[in-house]
């Protein structure tokens, strides 16, 4: 799949922007704090819905404006016109100037795997950080999931709600929380083998991808549930969910907020058994972010049989030329790569000369080239 037009209004820096981009490569260049990153993210978003940033709907729109709109044309099987319009309190979305009111419907249309300078925050983070990551990837991945897991979130606040207003001795149905814990034990089932099954299918292609991009053996990611599980069989999570929800029920209601499932997960990044939160040294560390992205891109083609398109932001400065072009290895062929740079003397040259040019400042474009 390829986006071939964008067009921004009012997003971020931007007050208008249009542009064409090229099907394979587009280098887009400039000093720091022009644009760049935020034109990375509209593309995201617009295929997404959501920022691969941290940030509220409102701190999107530029300042002094009611709202912002995205619109791209998508070349998947067929040509989609997509369009996002994001507001200070809501997101609406459209597929070929018609309202789509079921997200999942819009979402499934565009895929997208960005390299950015937050994806250091996957290890160093905090496990809410690493289960944002897992969700949104998964997410673009499975229509179902995307679905479960927010059915499960909806879910996880009413019984938190019952659990507050246990804790104060409010009366309330007893029935129904137990027939809620219920439900969200079900979602959670699912949510827990679509993890399992995205890292081990993970870990079939990442390792070798690490060592060749880092010269280093073992590396592996593992999926810590909040449960001790021995497998990912529907009826062993069940009975593991229903055996902590009726053991720590007392200290749920307590502490007012459920102690067990996914929302309480962690993923971790390890050479052999070593995390490389607490071992690894920073290349180290964003040797494996790469290493899983690129991995991420196979999963894709495999889940979705089309390329994802690649955005790339500002990946290429602090690398060495053997570590660019093994990564380069992985990043050409048949897809769209959409790379941000404040120094072209950083882009291997066999890339330059392939790619179309696209110089920002101020979020406006100075010049484009092409072929060069």
């Amino acid at each position: 799949m390829i986006i071939k037009t964008l067009d921004i209004k009012n997003f971020r820096n931007y007050e208008y922007l249009t542009l064409e981009l090229n099907d394979k490569i587009n280098i887009i260049y400039g000093q720091n704090g022009q644009g760049k990153t935020n034109l990375l993210e509209s593309i995201y978003l617009l295929g997404f819905t959501n920022s691969h940033r941290s940030f509220t709907s409102d701190t999107l729109i530029k300042s002094g404006e009611d709202k912002a709109i995205i619109k791209g044309k998508l070349i998947k099987d067929i040509p989609y016109n997509l369009e996002i319009e994001i507001n200070k309190t809501k997101k609406q979305v459209k597929i070929d100037d018609k309202i789509i009111n079921k997200i999942t419907d819009y979402i499934e249309k565009m895929n997208v795997i960005i390299f950015s300078s937050e994806d250091l925050d996957l290890i160093k983070g905090s496990p809410s950080e690493r289960r944002k990551y897992f969700n949104l990837e998964l997410s673009q991945l499975s229509i179902n999931y995307y679905s479960a897991l927010n059915d499960f979130n909806k879910l996880l606040k009413l019984r938190n709600e019952y659990l507050k207003e246990l804790n104060q001795n409010i009366p309330i149905d007893l029935n129904y929380f137990h027939i809620l814990t219920d439900y969200l034990i079900n979602k959670s089932v699912f949510i827990y083998q679509m993890r399992n099954k995205f890292v081990e299918k993970l870990n079939k292609i990442c390792p070798p991808i690490f060592k060749e991009i880092a010269n280093i053996e073992g590396f592996n990611i593992k999926y810590h549930p909040s449960i001790e599980l021995e497998n990912f069989d529907k009826e062993t999570i069940k009975k593991a969910l229903d055996d902590a929800y009726n053991n720590y029920l007392e200290k749920e209601i307590r502490l007012k907020s459920t102690l067990f499932g996914p929302h309480r997960d962690d993923f971790t990044f390890n050479i052999e058994n070593n995390n490389l939160r607490e071992f690894g040294s920073q290349g180290q560390q964003k040797m494996a972010v790469i290493a899983l992205k690129l991995s991420e891109i196979e999963v894709f083609k495999d889940f979705k049989q089309t390329s994802p398109i690649i955005l790339l932001d500002d990946v290429f400065s602090d690398l060495d030329n053997k570590k660019k072009n093994n990564l380069l290895k992985y990043i050409k062929g048949d897809m769209q790569v959409i790379i941000t740079t404040t120094d072209l003397d950083s882009i291997d040259k066999s890339l330059l000369t392939k790619a179309k040019l696209i110089h920002i400042a101020n979020g406006q474009i100075l010049e484009k080239e092409v072929e060069k």
